[in-house]
């Protein structure tokens, strides 16, 4: 059901109001073609409206003819960035920059950060951020997880289905996604509320198993058929199953990357207001979904680029997978029991 300019208006406003956004700051809202118009025109009043300096900076769209989809993460090769010194010097004057474009695993967005400019990714439908316009709670609830993992060895992740994997710690950040930028030079994306790290180069062995339900992205669909991944030395060495399993084969063999088979993040998901059934009723243009990435009690792992964390590898490959009912323990202490948040956890 669509969502009024009112309320969505009003959802920028407590997002902005989050992100600490002061009268006289300067706003820059970045976009592209696919941008939705209600949230490119919400997030200017809403901007205006709090006594922002607002512009707008409109870049065409890149590597289209590279990539076989038209979601934005379905390719991270060069942006809309890339080599525009103009663009870039807007952006690293800007004290809040609002992405509807998508700049993910850009070596662009981490140079802007470095200045303090904030960066908030903003690419759902409007109604799927209206309905998950993050809050407080959300943050506690991040940081308390985010506290779990540091610090913390090993990370070991077990379901029925079969998944027995083991990831070393320690080597990278963690990393907390609550949905507002409140602190300078931070990156966040509305609509989320997960917690994620990436494993020691090298340091994840085991095998992964994508049950049936399970959800592929950027393919955007549930799997029916289980694949079961080996994961040898921090790679994915074989992918073996039925039908969907010789897709995600044929798909990141495309790439004709070794990097893409490298375990990228691995955390899980701390939404309640994100749904694991919300993806079969949208199409499939029409979201990039997080409802999937975040739903509460979720195991997402990630396989591609690590240097968002501040790794050296690359790649235009990037798969993100989240699974049901999973077991996960940080070291020896259970965090997700049979794909459900421990208490601790859900608060």
């Amino acid at each position: 059901m669509p969502i009024s300019d009112h309320q969505m208006i009003e959802s920028w406003r407590e997002v902005l109001r989050l992100s600490n956004l002061e009268k006289g700051q300067i706003v820059t809202i970045l976009t592209s073609v696919a941008t939705h118009p209600q949230t490119l025109q919400t997030a200017k009043i809403a901007a205006q409206s709090m006594g922002a300096i607002v512009s707008q900076l409109d870049l065409p769209p890149v590597n289209g003819e590279k990539a076989f989809s038209r979601d934005a993460l379905a390719y991270l090769g060069t942006t809309p960035l890339t080599g525009n010194r103009a663009a870039i010097a807007a952006l690293t004057e800007s004290d809040l920059v609002l992405d509807l474009m998508t700049l993910l695993f850009s070596p662009e967005q981490l140079d802007i950060l470095k200045t303090g400019t904030k960066i908030l990714l903003a690419v759902e439908p409007p109604e799927v951020l209206a309905r998950m316009v993050p809050t407080l709670e959300d943050k506690a609830r991040v940081a308390h997880a985010a506290k779990q993992i540091e610090g913390a060895k090993e990370m070991r992740v077990s379901s029925p289905a079969g998944t027995d994997l083991v990831c070393i710690l320690g080597e990278f950040p963690v990393i907390q996604e609550y949905g507002f930028v409140d602190e300078p030079g931070r990156w966040d994306h509305w609509p989320s509320g997960f917690v994620l790290t990436f494993p020691n180069e090298g340091g994840s062995n085991g095998t992964i198993v994508v049950d049936q339900g399970d959800i592929l992205l950027p393919q955007k669909s549930y799997c029916r058929d289980p694949i079961t991944i080996t994961m040898q030395g921090g790679r994915a060495t074989r992918i073996e199953g039925g039908v969907d399993a010789e897709l995600l084969r044929e798909y990141m063999a495309s790439f004709n990357d070794p990097e893409a088979y490298a375990m990228s993040h691995i955390g899980w998901g701390l939404q309640p207001r994100a749904k694991w059934s919300t993806l079969g009723l949208y199409d499939r243009e029409a979201t990039i979904g997080m409802d999937a990435r975040a739903y509460a009690g979720n195991f997402l792992f990630s396989l591609g680029p690590n240097n968002e964390a501040g790794g050296s590898r690359t790649t235009a490959c990037h798969m993100d997978i989240p699974l049901r009912n999973c077991t996960v323990s940080i070291d020896d202490q259970i965090v997700v029991k049979d794909g459900v948040l421990v208490s601790e956890n859900a608060a």
